[in-house]
């Protein structure tokens, strides 16, 4: 009960933060309108009104103040504006519609799922070689810590580029910008895991004259799976992102990345955050999911509650 009120008491907080920027964020829009509309509104000045602040602005013309939550194309949309557009673009929309988040959700969610078992794979794979060759500890990781530091949205065009030109296209290219962001997490995670048990316990094994591949199947694997779960749930996180980065340059004309610009196109800020909220109901569900095989996994194994 506790946690419930703690995170409705900040929720609260955040949306009534979100209700108050609206306000200096979207006031210049309104007397904009309000002035075409032959209202009255303070200061009366063109110039004046660019002088000011937007606080200012707000402050001396308090009767607009519920106008800057009702904007067609605010600045910044309320709360209320983009649970709206979600309600609209999922209950009221069949899922075949291409004005449907469904539909864009599910486009986006089957690139991120595919990018997120390649790197996931590749990731475990990698984990079990580090941890077994000193070579692939000292040559391997340096470049994939590497990796990580070239920005995807430098680096996701040039894969699509380069993928579209030897005839690879559709959800491929979004996989593969997927699985770039997905398996470092994995990796990381991995090797921490796999190497999680102490000297004590490896001693052991070596006594009653276990063999490397027992080693690993009995003591190594089940000891790194809080970590890969835990890891995994960062990864999948990252593979959505790229999924709809990798939707970004291509133009894409479905998934949630098509949205946002189809959006920042038209100047349709409600659908650029309804998309973007979409995207985070996502992540969270898939977080969750992965939340909820890990109990399963980790009771079955003894290792909760």
């Amino acid at each position: 009960m506790k946690q419930l009120v703690a995170v409705l008491t900040v929720l609260l907080a955040i949306i009534v933060i979100w209700y108050a920027a609206c306000i200096p964020m979207n006031i210049k829009g309104v007397l904009t309108e309000q002035e075409r509309a032959g209202a009255d509104v303070v200061p009366p000045s063109a110039k004046d009104r660019r002088d000011m602040g937007e606080i200012g602005l707000a402050l001396r013309n308090s009767f607009a103040v519920p106008a800057t939550w009702a904007q067609d194309r605010p600045r910044l949309p309320a709360p209320h504006q983009v649970g709206i557009e979600l309600w609209e673009t999922t209950v009221q929309k069949k899922i075949t519609s291409k004005r449907s988040l469904l539909y864009h959700g599910w486009v986006t969610l089957s690139a991120t799922i595919l990018g997120f078992a390649i790197g996931t794979g590749l990731g475990i794979l990698l984990a079990v070689g580090i941890v077994h060759s000193r070579v692939m500890d000292l040559s391997v990781m340096p470049w994939a810590i590497v990796s990580q530091t070239i920005p995807i949205i430098a680096l996701a065009p040039m894969i699509i580029v380069v993928l579209y030109s030897i005839g690879i296209q559709g959800i491929i290219p979004k996989a593969v910008i997927s699985a770039y962001l997905s398996f470092f997490p994995v990796v990381v995670g991995m090797v921490k895991g796999l190497r999680s048990p102490d000297a004590m316990q490896l001693d052991l094994l070596r006594t009653y004259n276990a063999s490397n591949g027992q080693a690993f199947w009995k003591l190594r694997l089940p000891a790194s799976m809080p970590y890969l779960f835990a890891s995994l749930k960062i990864g999948i996180a990252a593979s959505l992102v790229g999924a709809i980065v990798g939707e970004l340059p291509t133009g894409a004309v479905a998934g949630l990345g098509a949205r946002l610009l189809a959006g920042s196109y038209y100047g349709q800020t409600v659908q650029i955050w309804s998309a973007l909220f979409a995207a985070a109901i996502l992540a969270a569900c898939l977080v969750g999911l992965l939340g909820l095989i890990e109990r399963a996994v980790l009771k079955r194994m003894g290792m909760a509650q």
